[in-house]
């Protein structure tokens, strides 16, 4: 295995393009209008289209050798005690070019995109720094280096989500950071208990290491730490939250990627934690198919029911992950023979990444072009714009399963990896939960297509409007739209030349060697399968949304508004739940030794610096409506007790000047008046500060790093 300096370029190399991008915008922005968008755009452009090529210069030369095992590693000594490290294998051949392919398109759309709109430079600068924290993460050779830089990607990626800087999209990111946070602490934890129990963070040390351990019970408990950090970032239910909610206010161009790129973060821990801890575990194996069948009903039904586009897309995405873990139960129920989940799991994985690329960057010019997302509004649109219409259905048809495009071979060797596990029982009612939520995805996509591109509007001025509007993406747009659709196209078409190709690379990092046997993707027994998914879809549609989701030719939301995990049981319970935190938490004390104590301690005070922001937070929310406070009858207007003195000293002093040297040009203010509002405006910026969870929950990041410093000093 070659030592390369090729992998720190990967890392490092977008982190600097963002602050030449941020740079350039900020020269730009004293120029003329829209030159920040221009200059900071085109920068990086050019970081984003170096990173693809060098990783596709990297995947062209190392392809054929690197089924056998990691082909470049690089470990840089020294930092925080661990160490950083990084390797290339097959997995990371395939992620590192989908993951550069898809920033490349996202950024080459987003110039048009952004067009009118503010703070471009930063987003610019955090689309390349978050960037870099993924390349980390999927070249990452051991836990620590996944943590740093899993975490890192968190508070980056955290900026795309609050963009738009209103309420909606603040709250939002306040929902993806805490969400964030809280699941990378709970990981943390279970990252020093892995090291205290098996001696070692290195991933390909791991099964062997987990093997020996003879303490099972503390180790299912790690891993159950590393699935609720992993699973929070993938959108595994119930820690799901924050997709619905993020996606709809979040750009079109980082929907893309938070939905194509980082939720597979998230799958890449839990496949390292699978495939490394508990590989062939059947008990493991059963709580991921608990974890993963949950994820992908409610997904889709969340889907079928929502009249937002980009909701729907993010509950699919959601929906899509649950198809994912399944594979990745799957994987440890089939034990050596598992080639089917192995497989289908990796290209399920590539599948979603390219499938929501597609839809996402269609939704972003829909929404440029509408600023609308409301099926309602937008329902028409797209009837006379042919490119945008092909565009959207490869991605529909994909995602649906049908055959001939890529979603439909993943979803074929999932489907057989259960029916090759038989067992009948419960078994045979996850295939049906299988093939019944496949269905669910037909009968939302069919919901999307016809609203947009085949049904009118229900105002006639509105749809002559849209079929008049014939420049609505401009060049470099229709490149990236039309080469990510090709791209997926291409994709579908070679099952046996591309995508087989594709999983094999991928296999050895979760523990298979041999390829199994090729699969008949058309014969009638496999078509059997996405049959019935379709026709299930077509019911669906027909019965369901056509009859009870639609009220006098509108498209209605009926779903209760009060089914809301967070608003329903998260945040009520957050303050009941802390003393079962602390009692947790002493007992993990009580079991780890004297050198996690000391190194818990940081992580305790990061905890409880959250807690109390979060505890404070949950007081002003609950004394701003349950507990409002009823003016009293001798309640100030205005200011406070020296706004009124200082403020009645200043209109003397006024009133003394206009009857002496201000005689002829008096001057009328009310200095009380004034001093009150500044202080009021003053009262409010500082409440807002104080009270917001995203002030906390940064802060909560200088703790992280302050943690880090620690560490590093006691080592």
């Amino acid at each position: 295995m070659e030592n390369s300096g090729f992998l720190g370029f990967l890392v490092f190399y977008p982190f600097v393009g963002g602050f030449f991008s941020w740079i350039a915008g900020s020269v730009g922005r004293h120029r003329q209008k829209d030159a920040e968008l221009l200059m900071s755009g085109l920068t990086a452009d050019f970081f984003a289209v170096t990173e693809f090529v060098v990783m596709a210069w990297l995947f062209v030369r190392y392809v054929g050798v690197a089924g056998n095992g990691a082909v470049l590693s690089l470990r840089l000594a020294g930092i925080c005690g661990f160490g950083l490290s990084f390797i290339l294998d097959g997995f990371r051949l395939v992620y590192g070019l989908i993951a550069t392919f898809m920033w490349m398109m996202t950024v080459i759309l987003s110039r048009e995109y952004f067009t009118g709109h503010h703070s471009t430079a930063r987003f610019y600068l955090f689309m390349l720094l978050t960037l870099g924290a993924t390349m980390g993460v999927f070249l990452s050779s051991n836990l620590y280096t996944t943590f740093v830089f899993f975490e890192m990607m968190s508070f980056t990626s955290y900026v795309w989500v609050a963009q738009e800087e209103n309420v909606a999209s603040l709250r939002a990111a306040d929902t993806y950071l805490a969400v964030a946070v809280l699941g990378g602490l709970v990981m943390l934890m279970g990252v020093f208990g892995i090291y205290h129990e098996l001696g070692t963070l290195e991933m390909t040390e791991l099964a062997s290491a987990a093997s020996a351990c003879e303490n099972k019970p503390v180790l299912y408990a790690l891993g159950c730490c590393m699935l609720v950090g992993f699973g929070a970032k993938a959108g595994a239910f119930p820690l799901h939250i924050w997709l619905p909610k993020a996606h709809p206010v979040a750009p079109a161009p980082a929907s893309a990627l938070l939905s194509g790129i980082l939720t597979k973060t998230g799958v890449f821990g839990i496949l390292v934690t699978t495939c490394g801890i508990f590989l062939y575990d059947g008990r493991w194996g059963v709580m991921i198919l608990i974890i993963g069948t949950f994820t992908m009903v409610i997904g889709a039904l969340l889907a079928v029911f929502s009249i937002d586009l980009k909701r729907t897309l993010a509950c699919s995405s959601m929906s899509q992950i649950g198809f994912i873990l399944i594979g990745v139960g799957m994987q440890c129920l089939l034990g050596e023979e598992n080639a089917l989940a192995v497989h289908g799991t990796m290209l399920h994985m590539v599948n979603h990444s390219l499938i929501k690329l597609v839809l996402f960057m269609a939704a972003g010019v829909i929404y440029k072009n509408v600023h609308a997302l409301d099926l309602n509004e937008i329902r028409g649109y797209g009837r006379k714009k042919p490119l945008l219409k092909v565009v959207f259905l490869i991605g529909a048809l994909a995602i649906g399963g049908i055959p001939l495009f890529g979603g439909y071979i993943s979803k074929t060797l999932l489907h057989e990896s259960i029916v090759e596990y038989g067992g009948g029982g419960w078994m045979s009612g996850l295939e049906a939960l299988f093939l019944f939520s496949g269905g669910l995805t037909v009968a939302y996509m069919t919901k999307l297509f016809i609203a947009v591109f085949i049904e009118k509007n229900a105002d006639p001025a509105r749809q002559e409007q849209y079929d008049a509007q014939k420049l609505y993406i401009n060049r470099e747009s229709v490149f990236a739209l039309a080469g990510s659709a090709a791209v997926l196209g291409i994709w579908g078409v070679f099952p046996h030349g591309i995508m087989d190709r594709a999983a094999q690379l991928g296999q050895r990092m979760m523990g298979l060697t041999a390829s199994g046997h090729v699969v008949r993707y058309f014969s009638l027994t496999n078509l059997s399968g996405g049959l019935i998914s379709i026709t299930i879809g077509i019911l669906v549609y027909l019965f369901v949304i056509r009859g009870f989701l639609m009220r006098e030719g509108a498209y209605v939301n009926v779903w209760p508004s009060w089914l809301d995990l967070e608003q329903l049981i998260y945040r009520p319970l957050l303050l009941g739940l802390l003393p079962s935190v602390s009692g947790a938490g002493c007992y993990v004390l009580d079991v780890l030794t004297d050198r996690i104590v000391s190194i818990l301690i940081p992580v305790g005070a990061v905890l409880a610096r959250v807690f109390d922001s979060m505890t404070d937070g949950m007081v002003v929310l609950l004394r701003a409506s349950v507990y409002r406070d009823s003016p009293l009858p001798h309640e100030r207007l205005e200011g406070s007790f020296v706004t009124d003195i200082l403020g009645g000293a200043l209109n003397v002093l006024q009133e003394i000047g206009n009857k002496s040297w201000r005689r002829r040009r008096p001057v009328r203010n009310d200095h009380r008046h004034t001093l009150a509002i500044r202080y009021e405006e003053l009262r409010e910026t500082g409440m807002i500060i104080g009270r917001s969870m995203s002030f906390g929950l940064l802060l909560a990041g200088i703790g992280l790093c302050l943690m880090l410093i620690y560490i590093l000093w006691i080592e």
